[in-house]
């Protein structure tokens, strides 16, 4: 019985999956992204030095070829400034860069360097500011620079991961996660007090720590790594509701209860579970 039921809910995960075309650099890829502020009406441009020469399609130039032709228009100057830019601590420039003065925003979300260096270029005072050394500290890492004072020796960088939110959503999922399978009960019949306190205990302990792992998990690798643990751990999450539910169930019960239907419930809760998490994770990105 639970060999066919996991063989079920594997087929359900299969086909959610099904629609998402293959390709040899498929899954998102980690981030770096910079906001700046204290800065205004002023033109820059911004770019990460590297400690390696090359990161993804990203490399530093070899010095054989004139400004590349896939290159943007119009700024090969910009292009030969950075190029001619000497760090003090050997780190290259990628031939990658954005004017960050249009959104105040610096977005390498491709392969982005890791250590790094901040690098900007104020064109109406031919003057560059770098930052120290950094390491991303996420799959999607974002830093804050002020440019309020960056006349000064340098600029410097803060983390500003929303840590706020992240709790936020982390608690409003396992909130709904436990609502729902435990609506799932009432309609399976689980009605009386001591078999409703069980399952509502091992719903909590169970989403509590599925939900936290995958916030963990989605920290540090990302949405593909998320979606990867997702299916595991929700499989785990089932067997163990399973075993728990069928042993446990038809001793609190005052009335007769199924072994078996009380493996289907758990199938029928996690399966939901994992349906209305898929949805939340896709249709409302910073749910996850």
């Amino acid at each position: 019985m639970m060999r066919k039921l996991n063989s079920i809910l594997v087929c359900l995960v299969l086909l959610l999956f099904l629609p998402v075309t293959a390709s040899a650099d498929m899954g998102p890829k980690p981030s770096v992204q910079i906001t700046f502020t204290g800065i205004q009406g002023q033109t820059y441009y911004g770019t990460l030095l590297s400690q390696r020469s090359s990161t993804g399609p990203a490399s530093a130039w070899d010095g054989r070829e004139e400004y590349p032709d896939w290159k943007r228009d119009g700024e090969e100057d910009i292009w030969q400034k950075f190029i001619n830019y000497q760090d003090a601590d050997g780190y290259f420039f990628l031939q990658e860069w954005w004017n960050c003065s249009e959104t105040n925003q610096l977005n390498w979300t491709y392969y982005p360097p890791s250590p790094f260096k901040i690098l900007l270029y104020f064109p109406e005072t031919d003057s560059f500011y770098v930052s120290p050394i950094y390491e991303r500290y996420a799959f999607d890492s974002y830093y804050t620079v002020d440019l309020s004072d960056y006349a000064a020796d340098g600029i410097s960088a803060r983390e500003s991961y929303d840590y706020t939110w992240e709790l936020i959503s982390l608690g409003a999922r396992i909130l709904l996660t436990i609502l729902l399978e435990l609506l799932i009960a009432l309609l399976f019949g689980y009605r009386e007090k001591k078999v409703f306190g069980f399952l509502a205990i091992v719903n909590v302990s169970t989403q509590v720590l599925l939900n936290v792992a995958l916030n963990l998990i989605n920290y540090h690798s990302g949405t593909m790594g998320f979606i990867l643990a997702y299916i595991g751990l929700e499989i785990l999450v089932f067997i163990v509701e399973a075993i728990c539910y069928r042993i446990a169930i038809p001793k609190l019960s005052v009335k007769p209860q199924s072994a078996r239907k009380a493996v289907w419930y758990a199938f029928a809760a996690n399966t939901q579970s994992f349906v209305v998490g898929f949805w939340l994770a896709r249709w409302i990105p910073g749910i996850f």
